[in-house]
């Protein structure tokens, strides 16, 4: 033992870096702070812009205003993701298309997938791809199936979290309602 220390030196050296390495966690925790919560009712959803699957000009949600958007984020490998798009395509063809839009965004990394995946249900709807998932973070989705609805005004009306039979009479009701109901 040292003298007048208590501690062998090989000791006091792992009793420093235990306290720095704890001290450095401490630090990163506090720094961090508590995860913000998902983009909610009300809050006011992000532009953004990402192409079309099969071409064509990149669509951005702020050149929908004026308009209730249902913004869905999926992926081909979801099978909740699957099972509902058949109902967002019979909702899709229900509603007018001056006042209402419905984007697909995909977080798949492979355009060929999700171009097959839309052939092979028929579906018609504008499908956008996410492969970084850099929008889908910014609208905080983690989950798969997840789908926000967009005011006209771009204010967020209501996070559904979880696949939906989107042309069951309910939801429907509620989307007319909406588009009914003068903005302001």
């Amino acid at each position: 033992m040292s003298a007048g220390r208590g501690l062998p030196p090989a000791r006091a050296g792992a009793g420093w870096i235990a306290l720095a390495l704890a001290a450095a966690a401490l630090f990163t925790l506090l720094s961090r702070g508590a995860a913000p919560p998902p983009l909610a009712q009300g809050s006011q959803a992000p532009d953004f812009e990402l192409p079309r699957l099969g071409g064509g000009e990149a669509l951005s949600l702020s050149s929908l205003r004026g308009k209730l958007v249902l913004l869905n984020f999926w992926a081909t490998w979801c099978k909740p993701c699957e099972d509902e798009m058949p109902a967002m395509e019979r909702l899709y063809r229900q509603l007018p298309r001056e006042s209402f839009e419905l984007l697909a965004v995909s977080v798949d990394e492979a355009p060929g997938e999700v171009e097959a995946f839309r052939q092979r249900l028929g579906l018609t709807f504008p499908i956008l791809l996410d492969p970084d998932q850099r929008v889908a973070r910014s609208f905080e989705t983690f989950r798969f199936p997840e789908s926000l609805l967009v005011g006209a005004d771009g204010v967020v009306i209501e996070r559904f979290v979880g696949p939906k039979e989107w042309d069951a009479a309910a939801y429907v009701d509620l989307l007319r309602r909406l588009l009914a109901t003068p903005p302001g």
